[in-house]
């Protein structure tokens, strides 16, 4: 026998030893279906695709060693125990014995995720990277209602809706948002924390209708590893601006439905906690020293934070980062986005978004009130600057603001500036509200109403663009410039001379170019016929090489030398850039068609 014979079936090798169909791991595992595909959702593992299928294209495939992992997880057993322990109550209940069952369902095991946690994510960064999913599971759930046949019970619901506020909550205090946009499927979101852009959807606060043809099961396991992992992340953000987590709310704002607005009283609550026992430090040391006063545990003094929330002001969070957050050092584009409804007093009415607006305004840096109970001012408030409204109709009128539907708050967010009113007033279709994810240069088409915006933002920053059939190299011409007052004299000299100067070496180069290309044609037709070589010398100035043949002989050359599979490529992307110049023709054509109609 060889030295290194190996019988046959003994031991695989390649894609078989490295590779595991499904049915297979749920046989090794000795788990069910079910369970074994909420072990992989909660574990983060996921399919393979092999290169090649041992087992044919009709199995799903995962990696042995996720398999190996599976197999010595403590949840798996977990797991096991919790299926024998029902096991034991439904024997119980079978044999009549209610004692013991119900004495067993009060013992009944339990588990938590939290080291997967901290096993999945082991820097922090790494759990805002894979947020953007668990924020829009989150605030979907929160939207749906409890039905028990799908197992969608109240406390779910409801931790969701805690979970989704408090998040905003931290956000809107510290002036995080960047971007907003109102779309069919809801309201996109995208904030930026430690240099991350997080991006989330939350749907409109409409009636849900819960398709049958999705399965509740998968998203409900999904919804309980988000659920625990957002709170690990709010817990991380609220301690590091100094604020205690899980907060204290005012259970009269949240009977009102105003939960954000809770989180924001809490906030100020905490604050001015603290700055009392700042003041109050030396007594407490002192007493402390003597021994006296009387030793109060956490739960007790939680208690009496809650009887202070409700003894004053109804509300309780957002407030409470402010003067928190206010001692960190911002970067300029929190203190743009801090600053930039700072002069405006905002009122609700019943018929517009309230929880939207209410995380989208205090972000920033705008006061906001709505119509209804718990409210901080009423609708009678003369210092009221805006009131945002969506009814054609106002049954009174106060002269001394301006009355805007809500998209003229998401536009000014988006643009950066307060835009003009005019076009936002009750009662006129509003200008067309753009998306802010869309980069209109690369895509290559760019809106009017863009093209306003960006004059508007540059007389904002006291900039100046050039007028409509004027290039940005007549703007940039120092005579031009003097001319329009933006330099002065001295500065316009300078830069002449410098433009002067760049104008001579650049003909110098291009001199130097054509004796180059004259040389080499002499050179070429040195042997032949010496007329017919000084005439070509004499119309050689005008006869300079097609720089566009050039370049589509060498584009053709190097199609030629390319591999078949980056050929197949590059006639890809030539596709998608034909669809994409298709589709900016279609826009302006439309764009055409809407003018002439107008006319």
């Amino acid at each position: 026998m060889p030295k290194h014979y190996r019988p046959a079936g003994k031991k695989k090798e390649g894609n078989a030893a490295r590779y595991i169909t499904r049915s297979q791991s749920v046989k090794y595992l000795q788990v069910s279906l079910s369970l074994f595909r909420k072990l992989c959702i909660l574990k983060g593992i996921f399919p393979r695709e092999p290169k090649k299928k041992v087992k044919g294209n009709h199995h799903t495939y995962y990696h042995t060693k996720d398999i190996l992992f599976l197999k010595h997880e403590p949840l798996l057993e977990k797991f096991r125990e919790m299926r024998a322990y029902e096991k034991k109550i439904k024997k119980a209940v079978s044999k009549k014995n209610r004692d013991l069952a119900e004495r067993l369902l009060t013992r009944k095991p339990s588990y938590t995720l939290d080291m997967l946690i901290r096993e999945r994510y082991p820097k922090f960064i790494d759990a805002l990277r894979d947020l953007d999913d668990c924020l829009s599971m989150v605030h979907l759930f929160a939207a749906l209602p409890a039905v028990e046949r799908e197992k969608i019970p109240v406390n779910r619901v409801h931790n969701c809706r805690r979970l989704g506020h408090e998040w905003q909550a931290y956000i809107s205090r510290t002036h995080r948002l960047r971007k907003t946009f109102i779309s069919v499927k809801g309201i996109y979101y995208q904030a930026e924390i430690d240099g991350q852009k997080i991006t989330w959807l939350t749907p409109h606060v409409l009636q849900q209708v819960l398709p049958d043809d999705v399965d509740y099961n998968i998203m409900l396991t999904f919804l309980e590893f988000y659920e625990t992992l957002l709170a690990f992340i709010n817990f991380k953000l609220y301690h590091s601006i100094n604020v205690k987590y899980p907060p204290i709310l005012d259970s009269r704002l949240e009977a009102l439905a105003a939960d954000l607005y809770a989180l924001s009283r809490y906030f100020d609550n905490r604050a001015s906690t603290t700055d009392s026992k700042a003041a109050s430090l030396t007594e407490s040391d002192v007493s402390k020293d003597l021994g006296e006063g009387p030793n109060y545990d956490e739960s007790e003094l939680r208690m009496a934070q809650l009887q202070q929330l409700s003894s004053n002001e109804p509300g309780a969070l957002m407030h409470l980062v402010q003067n928190a957050a206010e001692t960190d050092e911002d970067d300029p584009e929190t203190r743009e986005c801090k600053t930039l409804l700072k002069d405006i007093k905002v009122f609700l009415s019943r018929e517009v978004p309230r929880e939207s607006l209410l995380f989208v305004i205090p972000a920033f840096g705008g006061i906001v009130s709505w119509d209804g109970e718990g409210a901080p001012f009423k609708e009678t408030d003369q210092t009221i600057t805006h009131q945002i409204v969506d009814r054609p109709t106002q049954g009174h009128k106060f002269l001394s603001r301006e009355y805007v539907q809500p998209q003229w708050i998401y536009d000014c967010v988006n643009a950066r500036i307060l835009l003009p009113v005019e076009e936002y007033v009750v009662g006129r279709v509003p200008p067309p509200h753009l998306s802010p994810f869309v980069d209109n240069e690369a895509e290559g088409y760019v809106p009017e109403y863009a093209e306003t915006i960006k004059r508007l933002q540059a007389a904002a920053r006291k900039e100046v663009l050039p007028m409509p059939g004027v290039g940005k190299e007549d703007l940039d011409d120092p005579q031009n410039l003097l001319v329009e007052g933006v330099i002065d004299r001295a500065e316009a000299i300078e830069a002449a001379e410098k433009k002067r100067k760049m104008s001579v070496l650049q003909k110098q180069y291009h001199d130097e170019l054509k004796k180059e290309i004259r040389s080499t044609q002499i050179s070429a037709a040195s042997d032949g016929n010496k007329e017919s070589v000084s005439e070509h010398v004499d119309t050689g100035e005008d006869s300079l090489p097609d720089l566009s043949q050039i370049t589509k002989d060498a584009d053709s050359m190097s199609n030629v030398l390319m591999p078949r599979k980056k050929q197949k490529l590059l006639k890809a992307m030539k596709i998608g850039q034909e669809r994409k110049q298709a589709s900016v023709d279609r826009l302006k054509e439309r764009k055409r068609r809407i003018d002439e109609g107008k006319k």
